[in-house]
């Protein structure tokens, strides 16, 4: 192989690789590995997305899920209103140690005559006990199935997934 050649072959390998990166491979798709297996995680890193998470959707598939980032720990607390499905989650801090573990139900659908401070105010919270910047949602079920503690780790590319954050 001739030295122009070689350039050219090096030169097409590293623009192969210009578009590959750690995580997910579809925009505002994070793949993370829990356990043994890996999820594609839908990334929720902003107030909009994060308010809406996964309310309204009728299932969430086996390898699939939403990872909540946020700006900086803190005591968070999740609710399940206008969510028509059973889900888990769980709280990391900003370290990517799992803080807390729930089992989150459906509730019952707000009421015609149900004020939307009365419906909220009926809601289960889901606490993080202690601070947190992260929570990832799956489907109900598969934080007991992949065997997760509190105290875990969980591997996230911390400081690429914290710029995230806004």
């Amino acid at each position: 192989m001739t030295p122009i050649h070689l350039s050219l072959l090096m030169l097409l390998a590293v623009a192969s690789l210009a578009g590959c990166r750690q995580g997910g491979t579809t925009p505002g798709v994070e793949s993370v590995r829990i356990g043994d297996r890996v999820f594609h995680l839908e990334v929720a890193a902003d107030d909009a997305t994060r308010a809406q998470g996964l309310m309204g959707r009728t299932s969430i598939a086996p390898d699939g899920g939403m990872l909540f980032i946020f700006p900086a720990a803190a005591e968070r607390s999740f609710w399940m209103g206008h969510c028509l499905v059973d889900m888990d989650i769980m709280f990391l801090d900003g370290r990517g140690f799992v803080t807390a573990i729930h089992e989150m139900t459906v509730e019952a659908p707000q009421g015609e005559t149900e004020s939307d401070y009365q419906y909220e105010l009926r809601l289960a919270d889901y606490p993080s006990r202690i601070p947190a910047q992260f929570a990832i949602e799956l489907q109900a079920g598969m934080i007991r199935t992949l065997n997760i503690r509190v105290q875990d780790k969980i591997a996230l590319d911390l400081p690429r997934l914290k710029a995230l954050a806004r």
